[in-house]
C-alpha cells in the first residue's frame, strides 16, 4: 500500500516510524511518504494560508500549494504498484464522515491513500472540488470534536488501516477478536498471575473448556457493549444473534425482535 501524507508539520508524523507501522515500512509492506506542504509554495515566505472571503476569524489554507502537492501523488499513481488505481484522498475534518472500524477495513483494500492535513480553519473548498476529478475524496472525522490540525487524526487512521494490511500484524487471528470487528466491544482479557492483589481471574478461564470460555467471552462482549456503548447493540443485526446471545441480552435489559435489538421499556 502506498500512503502519502502532506502536512506543514511533517515532524508530527514521526511516530509512523515506530512499532508495527514502522516495521511494516521497513519490510516494504507499507510505502509511507510524508512531505512538507510548504515545499510546494512559490513565495519566499512559504505562505500556505490567507484570510477567508466573507470575513470571519482564522485563516484558510490556500488552494495552489495543495494542488501542486496532490499533483505529485497523481503523477506517481501512474507508475509502479499503484498504476491505474484511482487514489483515495482523505481529508481529516470535523465536518467529515465518521471514521469507523468498517471504514478502516474498506480503506485497507485500497492501493493508494493520500492524506491532506489541514490546519487553521481548513482547506479552501475548491481544492476538494478540483481533486474530485482524479481522486476519491473522503472528508473524514475521528469523532464529534475539533483538533488543531489533521495530523493526530492521520496518525490514528494510518495505524487503524495499516494494521489490517496482510502481514503487518503477526497473528491475523488477533484482528478477528478485537473491539468493533463484529459490532461489539472486545471482552476483558487477563494474564498471569491468576490472583493479583487478592483479585482472581474468572474461574472459567482456568477450566480448559473451550466452549464455556467462548460463551463467557461472548457474554462479556454483550455485557460490556450494553454498559459502555448501547448504541452499538441497537445497530446489531438480530440474525447474527443465537439463542444464548438473546438470553444474555434479555438479562441485560434488551429485547431481540426479528427486526431489531431494542432496550426493554
Amino acid at each position: 500500500m502506498r500512503i502519502d501524507v502532506f502536512s506543514i508539520f511533517p515532524e508530527y508524523l514521526a511516530a509512523l516510524d515506530l512499532s508495527l507501522i514502522g516495521k511494516a515500512r521497513q519490510d516494504g509492506l507499507l510505502d509511507v511518504r510524508v512531505q512538507d506542504l510548504r515545499t510546494f509554495t512559490t513565495d519566499r515566505h512559504r505562505t500556505v494560508d490567507d484570510t477567508p472571503y466573507g470575513g470571519g476569524a482564522g485563516m484558510v489554507m490556500k488552494p495552489e500549494p495543495w494542488s501542486q502537492a496532490l499533483a505529485t501523488s497523481l503523477a506517481d499513481a501512474g507508475t509502479g504498484d499503484t498504476a491505474g488505481a484511482r487514489p483515495v484522498l482523505i481529508v481529516p475534518s470535523p465536518a467529515g464522515e465518521v471514521f469507523t472500524q468498517a471504514t478502516a477495513y474498506e480503506l485497507a483494500e485500497a492501493e493508494h491513500l493520500v492524506f491532506a492535513c489541514g490546519r487553521y480553519e481548513g482547506i479552501d473548498e475548491r481544492v476538494l472540488e478540483w481533486a474530485g476529478e482524479n481522486f476519491d475524496v473522503r472528508p473524514m472525522s475521528l469523532g464529534d470534536y475539533v483538533l488543531n490540525g489533521g495530523e493526530v487524526a492521520v496518525l490514528a487512521m494510518v495505524e487503524a488501516i495499516g494494521r489490517l494490511v496482510p502481514g503487518v500484524v503477526g497473528n491475523p487471528e488477533s484482528l478477528v477478536e478485537e473491539s468493533h470487528s463484529d459490532g461489539l466491544l472486545e471482552y476483558p482479557v487477563y494474564t498471569k498471575p491468576s490472583v493479583w492483589r487478592d483479585r482472581a481471574i474468572p474461574e472459567v478461564l482456568l477450566s480448559g473448556n473451550h466452549a464455556k470460555i467462548a460463551r463467557f467471552r461472548r457474554d462479556e462482549q454483550l455485557r460490556r457493549t450494553s454498559e459502555r456503548r448501547p448504541d452499538l447493540l441497537a445497530k446489531l443485526d438480530p440474525a447474527s444473534l443465537d439463542k444464548a446471545d438473546k438470553a444474555t441480552l434479555a438479562a441485560l435489559g434488551w429485547t431481540v425482535t426479528p427486526e431489531a435489538v431494542l432496550p426493554q421499556p
